[in-house]
């Protein structure tokens, strides 16, 4: 091969190689210039992340959070690093990430494959289930028994993508109704619009908790597995690696027990799963 030739290779590669390392988002430096973190939360994910009684975010995710992003102001030399907290959805929360509008995304959002293609993740913060919940007084006691029947759930989350594989495979006539708002769904469900409100299982039950628990039941089985982790800006290394470092220190220290019990505690102690999920994301220096 042509030496001129396999020198233009080797510097076109270096340059592409180059060129790719700078389009990496800095996302510390811009907190620190700016002196300000923005971080998508859920105004409705009770008890993950909602708006509390003083229209404050709060939550399990949240107080996870405010431990990330004191943190963080220690990293860029601000502990009193001023917070911009922006509300959205799961799909404006992802966006938000993605196109810089957001630093981070505190919520009950679920790590997946396809999330992953335009925001990176945090070591998991919780592991849930989907799962469905019916008026106490509905005759049905399986999700097989929701064939035919009217099912709303929250649209642009995981929980709908299996939902809407589970009905086509095997819930013939059923049909699936999305909706933009959790309390919506309930609303409906309440009201006989729906026979079932479908989401993730402990959301599911601050929502019956918050709105008149006699009304509710939750069928025992289980629709998905949803692993939570605060969503990041894509390729930030950096970032990434001090969000996890601030995470460790919280399972590590014990707090996370405090943070549990805080907004958990009312559903009993760590299942199995979740408690091994905080030893095995307790990552050593």
């Amino acid at each position: 091969m042509n030496k001129f030739f396999v020198g233009m290779l080797v510097a076109g590669s270096l340059f592409a190689t180059g060129a790719l390392a700078q389009q990496a988002p800095n996302t510390l430096v811009k907190i620190k210039a700016a002196k300000v973190i923005n971080v998508a939360f859920a105004a409705d994910s009770l008890p993950f992340s909602f708006v509390g009684p003083d229209k404050a975010p709060a939550g399990y995710s949240i107080d996870l959070c405010k431990r990330v992003i004191s943190h963080i102001g220690q990293v860029v030399g601000n502990p009193d690093l001023k917070v911009n907290w922006i509300a959205g959805s799961t799909a404006e929360r992802l966006q938000m990430v993605h196109s810089g509008k957001a630093d981070l995304d505190c919520a009950n959002t679920t790590q997946t494959l396809a999330r992953l293609a335009n925001v990176d993740f945090s070591s998991l913060t919780f592991v849930d289930a989907g799962g469905v919940i019916l008026r106490a007084d509905s005759p049905v006691n399986s999700i097989a028994e929701l064939a035919g029947k009217k099912i709303a759930v929250l649209k642009d989350t995981t929980t709908e993508k299996r939902l809407n594989a589970i009905a086509k495979d095997n819930l013939p006539g059923t049909q699936i109704m999305p909706v933009t708002d959790a309390l919506k769904g309930l609303a409906m469900l309440e009201s006989g619009a729906v026979d079932a409100y479908a989401g993730d299982r402990i959301k599911l039950v601050g929502l019956a908790v918050q709105n008149n628990p006699g009304k509710f039941v939750l069928l025992t089985e289980e629709l998905s597995f949803e692993p939570y982790a605060i969503a990041l800006p894509r390729g930030d290394s950096a970032l990434r690696l001090e969000v996890n470092r601030a995470l460790t220190q919280v399972y590590q220290s014990g707090e996370i027990e405090t943070i549990f019990a805080n907004w958990l505690g009312k559903l009993g102690r760590p299942t199995g799963l979740l408690a091994a999920m905080y030893l095995l994301y307790s990552i050593p220096e």
